[in-house]
C-alpha cells in the first residue's frame, strides 16, 4: 500500500519513510503543502501522513482542501503541538488520526496500520479470504494454517486485495498502489506478479476479471 509523507524536517521525514518501508508500505515524501496538495491530486496514494507545520500551505489547509473534494484518503496528522484546541481541530477538518511530536516509529505504523483498516471496514488486523490469513501487525501470511514466505511486492499485492475485498481492482490502479512515484512501471508487471503469488498460494483465491481488473471475492470466508 502506498502512502504519502508531509513533512519538512528531512530527518524525520526519512524516518518515517524508513519506517514504512520496513513495515511493508510504499512512501513518497514531499516538503511542503502546496506539493502534498498537488501529489495527492495527481497520484494515488492509500493514505497520508500528514505534520502540521509546514511551508508554503499549512498541513490544517491541505487537510481542509482534501476533504472539501470529498476526497476520501485517511489522514494521520504529526504535529510538534501538543495542545487540546489543535488536536480538536485537526479531528473535526478530517484528520483520521494524531500523533505528537517525538513519537515512536512502532506507534506511528500501529495508528496508520488501524486507520487503514478502518477505511477499509476491516475490525481485526488479520485479514481472511478463504483458507488465506494475513496479519497486518506482523506481515505473517498463511495458507491454511501453513506459513508461506512472500516477498514485499507480493505481500504488498496480497495486503491491497485483501483490503479491498469484494472489489474489482484494475491493472493501474494496482501499479499506482504498489510502486512509489519514483519507479519505472510496465504493463505486464501486474500480471507477472500475480503469477507468481497465485503460485505460492496454491488456492483459487484471487480472480481474473477480463477487461476490468482482478478481486478477491467478498463471498470468501472473510473477517
Amino acid at each position: 500500500m502506498r502512502i504519502l509523507i508531509v513533512e519538512d524536517e528531512p530527518r524525520i521525514a526519512e524516518d518515517v519513510r524508513q519506517g514504512l518501508e520496513r513495515a511493508g508500505y510504499v512512501a513518497d515524501v514531499v516538503g511542503d503543502g502546496e506539493a502534498a496538495w498537488f501529489q495527492a491530486e495527481v497520484e494515488s496514494y492509500d493514505a497520508m501522513v500528514l505534520d502540521l507545520g509546514l511551508p508554503r500551505l499549512d498541513g490544517l489547509s491541505v487537510l481542509k482542501k482534501l476533504r472539501a473534494t470529498d476526497k476520501p484518503l485517511p489522514v494521520l496528522i504529526l504535529t510538534a503541538r501538543d495542545g487540546w484546541r489543535e488536536r480538536v481541530e485537526g479531528i473535526d477538518a478530517g484528520a483520521d488520526d494524531y500523533l505528537v511530536k517525538p513519537f515512536r516509529m512502532e506507534e506511528l505504523v500501529a495508528r496508520l496500520r488501524a486507520i487503514l483498516r478502518r477505511s477499509a471496514g476491516h475490525a481485526s488486523p488479520v485479514l481472511k479470504a478463504g483458507p488465506v490469513e494475513l496479519d497486518t501487525r506482523t506481515r505473517e501470511v498463511g495458507v491454511e494454517g501453513r506459513p508461506m514466505s512472500l516477498t514485499a511486492l507480493e505481500y504488498r499485492l496480497l495486503a491491497f486485495l485483501l483490503h479491498r475485498q469484494g472489489q474489482v481492482v484494475p491493472p493501474g490502479e494496482l501499479l499506482d498502489h504498489l510502486y512509489d512515484s519514483g519507479t519505472e512501471r510496465e504493463a505486464n508487471a501486474i500480471e507477472a506478479l500475480l503469477t507468481r503469488l497465485r503460485r505460492k498460494l496454491g488456492v483459487p483465491l484471487i480472480e481474473t476479471r477480463r477487461g476490468h481488473g482482478y478481486i478477491i471475492p467478498a463471498d470468501s470466508e472473510a473477517s
